[in-house]
């Protein structure tokens, strides 16, 4: 089941995990991403639940990975442990895509890194209209992992993919619900409300067709997908042991513009 950092609940067929680290903005850390791969065994193993829902406490969604945790393994040279790390996310990413029954991330406030990715591994999405989207790995001297390089292109297309990961600049939840990373948007009071009328509706569906559904129109792509991971984690360990990576971690901290000076 999961743990403190991740809330499991359930109402009747639909079940909601929530990222419950509102004080790091639900930063992607060990017991994050435990607490969820375990919800989600939850949620494949119970046969009265039908639908998922990933959403976050407070005012964010979720803010990726945690800047704290990376700036320790990296002032202590832990490469190794970092590269767990990647490909611990990138097994829940294979988690979700191979679930048999379908889940929603409710992105109910900023979403940044690895925590767009993550709601671009759930099967739809459903926004506040206060929510943003931010693919901020650049800023900080890294490579986008959690498969953002294989989903977010194929969602708004290779132009505008590049302009999010090369510019960091953050995507409006409007703006991306016309570019169709988002399926539907809400008002900030009225998510709740509407993401639980959504998730009754695919709750309603049968579920062999929706498992056979997920099966079909996924199948073929995690050959790709499991490509594209691995390339994510031999590049992400490149600029993990890059002085273009210290940089960003301090320029984050200090609140500045980082001064990148390294080559590839």
């Amino acid at each position: 089941m999961a743990n403190e950092s991740v809330v499991f609940s359930q109402d009747g067929p639909v079940a909601t995990f929530l990222l419950n680290r509102p004080e790091k903005l639900n930063a992607l850390d060990e017991s994050v991403r435990e607490g969820l791969s375990a919800a989600l065994s939850t949620l494949v193993h119970d046969p009265v639940l039908r639908v998922g829902i990933i959403t976050g406490a407070g005012r964010a969604f979720c803010a990726g990975g945690d800047i704290d945790r990376m700036r320790d393994l990296k002032e202590t040279h832990q490469s190794a442990t970092f590269r767990r790390y990647i490909e611990a996310g990138h097994e829940l990413v294979r988690k979700i895509r191979r679930l048999p029954k379908l889940v929603v991330a409710c992105v109910n406030g900023p979403a940044a890194g690895a925590g767009v990715n993550l709601a671009l591994a759930c099967d739809l999405r459903i926004a506040s209209e206060s929510a943003t989207f931010t693919q901020a790995f650049l800023r900080i001297g890294l490579h986008p992992d959690w498969g953002g390089t294989f989903l977010l292109p194929r969602l708004i297309g290779i132009g505008r993919a590049i302009e999010m990961f090369a510019l960091g600049e953050p995507l409006s939840a409007a703006e991306a619900h016309r570019l169709g990373l988002v399926n539907f948007l809400a008002p900030p009071d009225q998510l709740a409300g509407e993401t639980r009328k959504l998730a009754e509706r695919l709750a309603a569906a049968p579920a062999l067709p929706v498992a056979l559904l997920k099966q079909a129109l996924y199948e073929r792509l995690e050959t790709k997908l499991d490509l594209m991971m691995q390339h994510e984690v031999d590049a992400q360990m490149k600029c993990f042991d890059s002085e273009d990576f210290t940089e960003g971690l301090r320029a984050f901290l200090e609140k500045r513009r980082a001064n990148f000076k390294g080559t590839y």
